[in-house]
């Protein structure tokens, strides 16, 4: 009974590894070796960029190289809806748009324009303002950090 599980399990792992099953997070930039990371140096989106691309053995350069991409950073903002309303008048929810706005610039070819908006629901208590504070840091943390993964996407299919 006990001799079927190795067969089984080698079987499944072929059949995974032939698919082209890879674990999220790492995706094959193999066509990017180097790519320089342009905008405001104290960005937290752009420092997320950076840490994912190194991840993915992707050299960051000091300085624009004729020869590598370019990601340029225009902008990322934050933005805030009101969805509803306490009786009182004060605001019960929120929704938050996460805008980026980038160019990529490949070797040889002109800047493309690119735009992420990501959504979320954010219910705000004004008796709690100090843990929906905390709360508002996690959820823009949370953005950033799928703005990063769709760029980095966005740079596996170009």
């Amino acid at each position: 009974m006990r001799g079927w599980r190795l067969p089984v399990l080698v079987l499944l792992s072929l059949m995974l590894s032939s698919c082209g099953f890879q674990l999220r997070g790492s995706l094959p930039l193999e066509k990017y070796p180097a790519v320089y990371l342009q905008g405001d140096k104290h960005s937290e989106l752009l420092q997320q960029l950076g840490t994912q691309l190194e991840r993915n053995q992707v050299k960051l350069l000091d300085s624009s190289d004729t020869t590598a991409a370019i990601f340029v950073l225009d902008s990322d903002s934050l933005q805030r809806r009101t969805l509803s309303l306490f009786p009182n008048g004060q605001v019960a929810e929120y929704e938050l748009i996460y805008k980026v706005n980038y160019q990529l610039i490949l070797p040889g070819q002109e800047p493309r324009p690119y735009q992420i908006e990501l959504y979320r629901d954010y219910q705000d208590d004004p008796s709690r303002a100090l843990a929906k504070s905390k709360e508002l840091d996690l959820m823009l943390t949370e953005l950033r950090s799928q703005a990063v993964a769709r760029i980095i996407r966005q740079f596996g299919r170009l």
